[in-house]
Protein backbone atom coordinates (compact mmCIF):
# COMPACT_ATOMS: atom_id res chain seq x y z
CA UNK A 1 0.00 0.00 0.00
CA UNK A 2 2.49 2.26 1.00
CA UNK A 3 4.46 1.74 -2.17
CA UNK A 4 1.67 2.97 -4.23
CA UNK A 5 1.14 5.91 -2.16
CA UNK A 6 4.35 6.95 -2.55
CA UNK A 7 4.26 6.29 -6.34
CA UNK A 8 0.68 8.34 -6.13
CA UNK A 9 2.91 11.35 -4.51
CA UNK A 10 5.13 11.73 -7.43
CA UNK A 11 2.17 11.29 -10.06
CA UNK A 12 0.24 14.55 -7.97
CA UNK A 13 3.76 16.52 -8.05
CA UNK A 14 3.96 15.60 -11.68
CA UNK A 15 0.22 16.70 -12.67
CA UNK A 16 0.81 19.85 -10.56
CA UNK A 17 3.99 20.75 -13.07
CA UNK A 18 1.76 19.88 -16.01
CA UNK A 19 -1.43 22.13 -15.08
CA UNK A 20 1.09 25.33 -14.42
CA UNK A 21 2.52 24.30 -18.12
CA UNK A 22 0.73 27.14 -20.62
CA UNK A 23 0.67 24.34 -23.38
CA UNK A 24 -1.79 22.41 -21.21
CA UNK A 25 -3.50 25.40 -20.25
CA UNK A 26 -4.76 25.88 -23.68
CA UNK A 27 -5.71 22.45 -24.64
CA UNK A 28 -9.34 22.45 -22.61
CA UNK A 29 -9.69 18.29 -23.25
CA UNK A 30 -6.13 17.72 -21.73
CA UNK A 31 -6.86 20.42 -18.91
CA UNK A 32 -10.01 19.03 -17.90
CA UNK A 33 -8.44 15.77 -17.65
CA UNK A 34 -5.49 16.53 -15.83
CA UNK A 35 -7.84 18.66 -13.54
CA UNK A 36 -10.31 15.73 -12.78
CA UNK A 37 -6.98 13.42 -11.77
CA UNK A 38 -5.65 16.39 -9.60
CA UNK A 39 -9.52 16.22 -8.44
CA UNK A 40 -9.40 12.57 -7.74
CA UNK A 41 -5.69 12.39 -6.01
CA UNK A 42 -5.93 15.27 -3.59
CA UNK A 43 -7.78 13.46 -0.61
CA UNK A 44 -5.23 10.47 -1.12
CA UNK A 45 -2.12 13.10 -1.17
CA UNK A 46 -3.49 15.33 1.84
CA UNK A 47 -4.25 11.76 3.84
CA UNK A 48 -0.67 10.64 2.65
CA UNK A 49 0.94 13.71 4.10
CA UNK A 50 -0.72 13.87 7.16
CA UNK A 51 -0.01 9.98 7.71
CA UNK A 52 4.01 10.83 7.36
CA UNK A 53 3.84 13.93 9.68
CA UNK A 54 2.19 11.43 11.92
CA UNK A 55 4.44 8.90 12.11
CA UNK A 56 7.38 11.95 12.14
CA UNK A 57 5.62 12.87 15.25
CA UNK A 58 5.91 9.39 16.87
CA UNK A 59 9.72 9.18 15.73
CA UNK A 60 10.66 12.69 17.46
CA UNK A 61 8.23 11.71 21.15
CA UNK A 62 10.53 8.49 21.28
CA UNK A 63 13.96 10.48 20.80
CA UNK A 64 12.10 13.02 23.19
CA UNK A 65 11.32 9.33 25.80
CA UNK A 66 15.17 8.64 25.71
CA UNK A 67 16.93 11.90 25.76
CA UNK A 68 14.95 14.38 28.32
CA UNK A 69 15.68 13.94 31.83
CA UNK A 70 12.71 16.70 32.80
CA UNK A 71 9.74 14.55 34.22
CA UNK A 72 7.04 17.15 32.94
CA UNK A 73 8.86 16.86 28.98
CA UNK A 74 8.63 13.33 29.05
CA UNK A 75 4.87 13.27 30.18
CA UNK A 76 4.37 15.69 27.49
CA UNK A 77 6.25 13.55 24.62
CA UNK A 78 3.87 10.51 26.52
CA UNK A 79 0.83 12.12 25.47
CA UNK A 80 2.27 13.20 22.13
CA UNK A 81 3.47 9.80 21.14
CA UNK A 82 -0.31 8.28 22.22
CA UNK A 83 -2.10 10.77 20.17
CA UNK A 84 0.16 9.93 17.00
CA UNK A 85 -0.10 6.94 17.50
CA UNK A 86 -4.05 6.53 17.49
CA UNK A 87 -3.99 9.29 14.10
CA UNK A 88 -1.78 6.82 12.92
CA UNK A 89 -4.36 4.05 13.10
CA UNK A 90 -7.13 6.08 11.88
CA UNK A 91 -5.30 7.41 9.19
CA UNK A 92 -4.65 3.66 7.71
CA UNK A 93 -7.71 3.23 7.41
CA UNK A 94 -9.03 5.91 5.90
CA UNK A 95 -6.12 5.77 3.46
CA UNK A 96 -7.41 2.00 2.50
CA UNK A 97 -10.81 3.30 1.80
CA UNK A 98 -9.60 6.00 -0.23
CA UNK A 99 -7.46 3.44 -2.00
CA UNK A 100 -10.55 0.96 -2.80
CA UNK A 101 -11.45 0.61 -6.47
CA UNK A 102 -14.05 3.70 -7.36
CA UNK A 103 -17.00 2.99 -9.33
CA UNK A 104 -16.53 4.07 -13.24
CA UNK A 105 -20.00 5.41 -12.73
CA UNK A 106 -19.94 7.37 -9.00
CA UNK A 107 -19.99 10.94 -10.85
CA UNK A 108 -22.76 10.16 -13.10
CA UNK A 109 -26.19 11.61 -13.03
CA UNK A 110 -29.16 9.28 -12.12
CA UNK A 111 -32.49 7.93 -14.04
CA UNK A 112 -34.84 6.67 -10.87
CA UNK A 113 -37.43 4.54 -11.98
CA UNK A 114 -39.98 4.12 -9.32
CA UNK A 115 -43.14 1.03 -10.17
CA UNK A 116 -46.21 0.50 -7.90
CA UNK A 117 -45.91 -3.06 -7.09
CA UNK A 118 -48.11 -5.16 -5.00
CA UNK A 119 -51.08 -3.18 -3.00
CA UNK A 120 -53.19 -1.38 -5.91
CA UNK A 121 -53.72 2.34 -5.16
CA UNK A 122 -52.18 2.22 -2.11
CA UNK A 123 -48.80 0.93 -3.89
CA UNK A 124 -49.57 3.73 -6.45
CA UNK A 125 -49.94 6.78 -3.54
CA UNK A 126 -46.52 5.21 -1.78
CA UNK A 127 -45.09 5.58 -5.07
CA UNK A 128 -45.47 9.33 -5.71
CA UNK A 129 -44.30 9.68 -2.19
CA UNK A 130 -41.07 7.75 -2.57
CA UNK A 131 -40.17 10.09 -5.62
CA UNK A 132 -41.00 13.31 -3.35
CA UNK A 133 -38.50 12.00 -0.88
CA UNK A 134 -36.08 11.52 -3.84
CA UNK A 135 -36.85 15.33 -5.07
CA UNK A 136 -36.92 16.57 -1.44
CA UNK A 137 -33.55 15.23 -1.40
CA UNK A 138 -32.19 15.89 -4.86
CA UNK A 139 -33.19 19.68 -3.61
CA UNK A 140 -31.09 19.70 -0.16
CA UNK A 141 -28.41 18.40 -2.56
CA UNK A 142 -28.57 21.22 -4.77
CA UNK A 143 -29.34 18.51 -7.83
CA UNK A 144 -31.47 19.18 -10.89
CA UNK A 145 -34.79 17.33 -10.82
CA UNK A 146 -36.32 16.26 -14.60
CA UNK A 147 -39.48 14.24 -14.86
CA UNK A 148 -38.84 11.71 -17.85
CA UNK A 149 -42.20 9.47 -18.06
CA UNK A 150 -44.94 9.01 -15.48
CA UNK A 151 -48.18 7.55 -15.27
CA UNK A 152 -50.79 8.30 -13.06
CA UNK A 153 -53.71 6.84 -11.75
CA UNK A 154 -56.04 9.64 -11.24
CA UNK A 155 -56.40 10.29 -7.62
CA UNK A 156 -52.53 11.55 -6.90
CA UNK A 157 -50.42 8.35 -6.97
CA UNK A 158 -47.90 7.14 -10.07
CA UNK A 159 -48.05 3.39 -11.22
CA UNK A 160 -44.72 4.08 -12.12
CA UNK A 161 -42.17 7.41 -13.17
CA UNK A 162 -38.72 8.08 -14.44
CA UNK A 163 -37.05 10.76 -13.99
CA UNK A 164 -33.52 12.20 -13.84
CA UNK A 165 -31.57 13.79 -11.32
CA UNK A 166 -28.24 15.77 -12.68
CA UNK A 167 -25.32 16.61 -9.81
CA UNK A 168 -22.15 15.64 -8.42
CA UNK A 169 -21.59 12.01 -7.56
CA UNK A 170 -25.72 11.66 -7.62
CA UNK A 171 -24.75 7.65 -8.35
CA UNK A 172 -22.53 7.65 -5.70
CA UNK A 173 -25.15 8.69 -3.12
CA UNK A 174 -28.33 6.85 -4.63
CA UNK A 175 -26.78 3.59 -6.32
CA UNK A 176 -27.69 2.08 -2.81
CA UNK A 177 -31.61 2.78 -3.30
CA UNK A 178 -32.55 0.20 -5.98
CA UNK A 179 -34.96 -2.33 -4.83
CA UNK A 180 -37.78 -3.61 -3.20
CA UNK A 181 -39.73 -0.50 -0.67
CA UNK A 182 -42.17 -1.98 1.51
CA UNK A 183 -44.45 0.58 3.27
CA UNK A 184 -46.97 -0.81 6.61
CA UNK A 185 -49.82 1.72 7.16
CA UNK A 186 -53.63 1.73 7.20
CA UNK A 187 -54.58 2.94 3.76
CA UNK A 188 -56.78 5.98 3.33
CA UNK A 189 -59.46 3.82 1.39
CA UNK A 190 -59.44 1.35 4.04
CA UNK A 191 -62.21 1.86 6.44
CA UNK A 192 -61.62 -0.87 8.64
CA UNK A 193 -58.68 0.63 10.40
CA UNK A 194 -56.00 -2.78 8.79
CA UNK A 195 -52.51 -2.10 8.40
CA UNK A 196 -51.75 -3.05 4.78
CA UNK A 197 -48.70 -3.76 3.20
CA UNK A 198 -47.56 -2.40 -0.43
CA UNK A 199 -44.55 -2.21 -2.03
CA UNK A 200 -42.87 -0.18 -4.62
CA UNK A 201 -39.83 -0.96 -7.09
CA UNK A 202 -36.70 1.08 -7.38
CA UNK A 203 -33.89 0.95 -10.09
CA UNK A 204 -31.38 3.39 -10.40
CA UNK A 205 -29.58 3.34 -13.51
CA UNK A 206 -26.26 5.65 -14.25
CA UNK A 207 -26.86 7.81 -17.24
CA UNK A 208 -25.28 6.54 -20.05
CA UNK A 209 -23.57 8.56 -22.76
CA UNK A 210 -22.79 7.14 -26.28
CA UNK A 211 -19.20 6.17 -25.61
CA UNK A 212 -20.87 3.94 -22.70
CA UNK A 213 -23.60 2.24 -24.79
CA UNK A 214 -24.29 2.28 -28.60
CA UNK A 215 -27.28 1.77 -30.35
CA UNK A 216 -27.77 0.75 -33.83
CA UNK A 217 -31.34 2.95 -35.20
CA UNK A 218 -31.98 0.22 -36.71
CA UNK A 219 -32.85 -1.83 -34.07
CA UNK A 220 -35.28 0.92 -32.64
CA UNK A 221 -38.97 1.44 -33.93
CA UNK A 222 -40.44 4.53 -33.47
CA UNK A 223 -44.36 5.05 -32.80
CA UNK A 224 -46.40 8.59 -31.81
CA UNK A 225 -49.18 8.75 -31.02
CA UNK A 226 -51.54 10.89 -29.22
CA UNK A 227 -50.83 12.24 -25.15
CA UNK A 228 -53.54 10.90 -22.32
CA UNK A 229 -54.41 12.21 -19.28
CA UNK A 230 -53.77 15.18 -17.79
CA UNK A 231 -52.58 17.71 -20.73
CA UNK A 232 -54.37 20.93 -22.39
CA UNK A 233 -51.89 23.30 -24.42
CA UNK A 234 -51.73 21.21 -27.18
CA UNK A 235 -50.07 17.82 -25.22
CA UNK A 236 -53.42 15.61 -25.74
CA UNK A 237 -54.27 16.91 -29.09
CA UNK A 238 -51.59 16.15 -30.82
CA UNK A 239 -49.26 13.24 -32.23
CA UNK A 240 -46.44 13.89 -29.37
CA UNK A 241 -46.11 11.13 -27.54
CA UNK A 242 -43.47 8.97 -28.84
CA UNK A 243 -42.84 5.27 -27.65
CA UNK A 244 -39.83 3.52 -28.61
CA UNK A 245 -39.27 -0.26 -29.00
CA UNK A 246 -35.75 -1.90 -28.83
CA UNK A 247 -36.34 -5.16 -30.45
CA UNK A 248 -32.90 -6.79 -29.78
CA UNK A 249 -33.77 -6.36 -25.75
CA UNK A 250 -37.89 -6.13 -26.13
CA UNK A 251 -36.99 -2.87 -24.00
CA UNK A 252 -40.53 -0.16 -24.73
CA UNK A 253 -40.21 3.20 -23.28
CA UNK A 254 -43.03 5.87 -23.69
CA UNK A 255 -42.65 9.40 -23.29
CA UNK A 256 -45.61 12.07 -23.54
CA UNK A 257 -44.81 15.04 -21.06
CA UNK A 258 -43.26 17.25 -23.26
CA UNK A 259 -45.75 18.96 -26.16
CA UNK A 260 -42.72 18.53 -28.34
CA UNK A 261 -42.60 15.31 -30.41
CA UNK A 262 -38.49 15.75 -30.43
CA UNK A 263 -38.31 16.30 -26.10
CA UNK A 264 -39.95 13.37 -25.82
CA UNK A 265 -37.80 11.75 -28.07
CA UNK A 266 -35.08 12.77 -26.59
CA UNK A 267 -36.13 11.70 -22.92
CA UNK A 268 -36.85 8.45 -24.33
CA UNK A 269 -33.82 7.77 -26.03
CA UNK A 270 -31.47 8.78 -22.51
CA UNK A 271 -33.64 6.15 -21.28
CA UNK A 272 -33.29 3.50 -22.87
CA UNK A 273 -29.40 3.99 -23.22
CA UNK A 274 -29.70 4.03 -19.29
CA UNK A 275 -31.43 0.68 -19.27
CA UNK A 276 -29.58 -0.92 -21.73
CA UNK A 277 -26.03 0.02 -19.98
CA UNK A 278 -28.23 -1.45 -16.93
CA UNK A 279 -28.13 -4.75 -18.67
CA UNK A 280 -24.64 -4.40 -19.24
CA UNK A 281 -23.69 -3.71 -15.92
CA UNK A 282 -25.69 -6.50 -14.71
CA UNK A 283 -24.15 -8.88 -16.83
CA UNK A 284 -20.62 -7.66 -15.56
CA UNK A 285 -21.20 -7.63 -12.67
CA UNK A 286 -22.67 -11.14 -12.49
CA UNK A 287 -19.71 -12.77 -13.70
CA UNK A 288 -17.78 -10.91 -10.48
CA UNK A 289 -20.68 -12.66 -8.37
CA UNK A 290 -17.89 -14.07 -6.12
CA UNK A 291 -15.87 -10.50 -5.57
CA UNK A 292 -19.96 -8.77 -4.71
CA UNK A 293 -21.09 -11.21 -3.00
CA UNK A 294 -20.48 -9.73 0.76
CA UNK A 295 -20.89 -6.24 -0.97
CA UNK A 296 -24.34 -3.82 -0.05
CA UNK A 297 -23.38 -2.46 -3.84
CA UNK A 298 -26.18 -1.77 -5.93
CA UNK A 299 -29.25 -3.71 -5.17
CA UNK A 300 -31.15 -6.49 -7.18
CA UNK A 301 -34.28 -4.54 -8.03
CA UNK A 302 -36.17 -7.98 -6.43
CA UNK A 303 -34.60 -7.72 -3.42
CA UNK A 304 -36.66 -5.94 -0.01
CA UNK A 305 -34.33 -3.22 0.94
CA UNK A 306 -36.32 -0.93 3.59
CA UNK A 307 -39.68 -1.10 5.44
CA UNK A 308 -41.23 2.09 6.69
CA UNK A 309 -43.57 1.34 8.99
CA UNK A 310 -46.30 4.40 10.22
CA UNK A 311 -47.95 3.23 13.33
CA UNK A 312 -44.49 2.89 14.73
CA UNK A 313 -42.67 5.71 13.00
CA UNK A 314 -40.08 3.68 11.82
CA UNK A 315 -37.77 3.31 8.68
CA UNK A 316 -36.05 -0.30 9.00
CA UNK A 317 -33.27 -0.73 5.90
CA UNK A 318 -32.64 -4.42 6.09
CA UNK A 319 -29.58 -5.19 4.60
CA UNK A 320 -27.63 -3.32 7.39
CA UNK A 321 -30.46 -3.91 10.19
CA UNK A 322 -30.67 0.05 10.82
CA UNK A 323 -34.02 0.90 12.17
CA UNK A 324 -34.01 4.86 12.38
CA UNK A 325 -37.82 6.52 14.15
CA UNK A 326 -37.93 9.23 12.28
CA UNK A 327 -40.50 8.14 9.43
CA UNK A 328 -41.93 11.67 8.76
CA UNK A 329 -38.14 13.55 8.04
CA UNK A 330 -37.01 10.62 5.82
CA UNK A 331 -39.55 10.75 3.42
CA UNK A 332 -39.20 14.62 3.57
CA UNK A 333 -35.89 13.53 1.91
CA UNK A 334 -33.40 13.54 5.02
CA UNK A 335 -31.85 10.54 4.07
CA UNK A 336 -28.07 11.14 4.77
CA UNK A 337 -27.70 8.84 8.13
CA UNK A 338 -29.47 6.00 5.82
CA UNK A 339 -26.91 6.69 2.91
CA UNK A 340 -23.96 7.84 5.18
CA UNK A 341 -24.25 3.96 6.85
CA UNK A 342 -24.72 1.90 3.45
CA UNK A 343 -21.95 3.72 2.08
CA UNK A 344 -20.12 2.30 5.29
CA UNK A 345 -21.30 -0.87 5.46
CA UNK A 346 -20.41 -1.44 1.16
CA UNK A 347 -16.67 -0.06 2.12
CA UNK A 348 -16.25 -2.45 5.41
CA UNK A 349 -17.27 -5.27 3.49
CA UNK A 350 -15.06 -4.10 0.33
CA UNK A 351 -12.32 -4.09 2.63
CA UNK A 352 -13.22 -7.10 4.05
CA UNK A 353 -12.94 -8.98 0.08
CA UNK A 354 -9.14 -7.48 -0.34
CA UNK A 355 -7.97 -8.84 3.28
CA UNK A 356 -9.52 -12.52 2.05
CA UNK A 357 -7.87 -12.02 -1.25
Amino acid sequence: MFDKLEDLLVRYDELMKELQDPDVASDQNRFKKLMKEQSDLTPIVEAYKEYRNAKQNIEDSLTMLDEETDEEMKEMAKEELAESKKRVEEIEQQLKVLLLPKDPNDEKNVIVEIRAGAGGDEAALFAAEIYRMYAHYAERMHWKVEMMSVNENGIGGFKECAFMISGAGAYSRLKYESGVHRVQRVPETESGGRIHTSTVTVAIMPEAEDVDVEIDQNDIRIDVFRSSGNGGQSVNTTDSAVRLTHMPSGIVISCQDEKSQLKNKDKAMKLLRAKLYELELEKKQSEEAAYRKNQIGTGDRSEKIRTYNFPQGRVTDHRIKLTLHRLENILNGDLDEIIDSLVTADQTAKLANMNED
